[in-house]
């Protein structure tokens, strides 16, 4: 069954409907610095625009309940291309991080960057913890094999799941066809030839890959998915890079671990946190997956239930020698601000981290990468700020990255600069 075979009427009174019930709230502009933090994520309303039905829909548009139906993320991969040399019959089995528990599921296979349909042939989710007894069959539009067209996405029939909080799940597919990845995803998933999704065993799956394919979001929904999400579009910064692999210890997870923390010494549902970093992506240019204006709408605004976004773009703009102007990243910022209130979106910003010690930090990236930083702290681009340059720099030395923070390549933060970035945003400020 295609997944484009829902009536376009049906999509089209959906639309009309969402868009009388949706009122949109256009935040007010926050004041920068770190020590305000975020400030009142939930004063951010939801977006207004509708999605498309379960199990169909185009990668250009929000993903289904994004206009605020109780559907919120609490995993997401950026789509980055498509894997050389995939399509042959294979099961992957992706191995993905919750920040926020629900009571039902369902998930969301891209076929983003694909020439052909992907025929999707069956698709599992389970817990990590207990594959055997948890493990359920996917199903699109009630049926288990379902073809998505090129550039397309299918997101799957709500599933009744107990999902965990911070907890490992399988989400296990078995296709023939183009494979849209994420090939760095900073912990270990398994692939196998044939189809094995169903193996609650894990000695099934001989072979194991660093990349996360096919499954691109896991939603949820439930009373603690209430509040929405955060989405961080960002680069390999955000991504994790210099972390250590598996250990889910980048910043996004260091705030989603304080948020979890504010929800168990409250009563208020929390928030959940969605990483779409992309290693070397740009915020103007293409390097790494499309630029950050190409791919907001998908990665940001199209996540279901978002509420705020914070970005995290620009270095590699400097680094990659695509530009050199700071008045067109801050152009290109401002633009992601206006767009976010278009939907009722707040959008958040980092400054541009520290990179000396690199031979492409030259004179003239550092300079625009202080104009751009001084711009940001000003509060005439972000609606509020993470200020990674003052967290991350060196006292001594403010163009390099303090010692104990830097992984190694004096660009990436280390374990413990990324748990300083998530520790510098206050939970009570959310």
């Amino acid at each position: 069954m295609s997944t484009r075979t829902r009536p376009a009427w049906l999509a089209a009174v959906r639309v009309l409907v969402v868009a009388v019930l949706c009122a949109v709230v256009v935040p007010s502009g926050a004041a920068a610095g770190v020590a305000r933090g975020l400030d009142s994520l939930a004063s951010a309303g939801a977006g207004a625009d509708a999605g498309l039905g379960a199990g169909q829909g185009s990668e250009a548009g929000p993903d289904p309940g994004a206009g605020g139906d109780g559907w919120v993320g609490t995993w997401y991969s950026a789509p980055v291309e498509a894997e050389p040399g995939g399509g042959a019959a294979r099961t992957v089995r992706n191995v993905v991080h919750t920040t926020m528990g629900g009571s039902r599921a369902r998930i969301t296979v891209s076929n983003l960057f694909g020439t052909a349909p992907l025929d999707l042939r069956h698709a599992t989710l389970a817990t990590a913890a207990a594959p055997a007894r948890t493990m359920r069959t996917l199903t699109f539009h009630g049926r288990a094999r379902i073809s998505v067209p090129p550039g397309g996405q299918a997101v799957s029939d709500p599933l009744t799941f107990e999902v965990p909080a911070a907890a490992d799940l399988y989400i296990s597919v078995y296709a023939v066809g183009p494979v849209t990845w994420h090939p760095q995803a900073l912990g270990t998933s398994y692939e196998v030839p044939g189809e094995t999704d169903r193996a609650a065993d894990p000695g099934a799956f001989a072979g194991t890959t660093g990349a996360w394919r096919y499954v691109t979001a896991l939603d949820v929904q439930g009373p603690e998915s209430a509040r929405g999400s955060v989405v961080v579009l960002g680069d390999s910064i955000t991504e994790g890079v210099g972390s250590t692999p598996g250990a889910d210890r980048r910043w996004t997870d260091v705030l989603a671990e304080r948020l979890r923390n504010l929800r168990q010494r409250s009563t208020g549902a929390p928030l959940a946190v969605l990483n779409a970093g992309i290693g070397g992506n740009g915020l103007l240019t293409g390097r790494s997956g499309p630029s950050g204006p190409d791919r907001f709408q998908r990665d940001a605004l199209g996540r279901a239930g978002v509420r705020t976004v914070i970005v995290e773009l620009g270095i590699n703009d400097l680094l990659s020698g695509g530009e050199r102007s700071a008045d067109a990243l801050l152009a290109g910022m401002r633009d992601l601000v206006r767009r976010g209130h278009a939907r009722g979106v707040r959008v958040l910003g980092t400054t541009l981290t520290p990179c000396g010690g690199l031979r492409a930090c030259t004179a003239q990236v550092e300079a625009v990468r202080e104009t751009v930083n001084a711009a940001i702290r000003g509060g005439g681009v972000y609606e509020g700020v993470i200020d990674m340059d003052r967290i991350l720099r060196a006292p001594d030395s403010p163009r390099e990255l303090s010692p104990p923070y830097d992984s190694g390549d004096h660009l990436h933060p280390s374990d413990a600069g990324y748990r300083a970035v998530g520790a510098a945003i206050d939970p009570g400020a959310l």
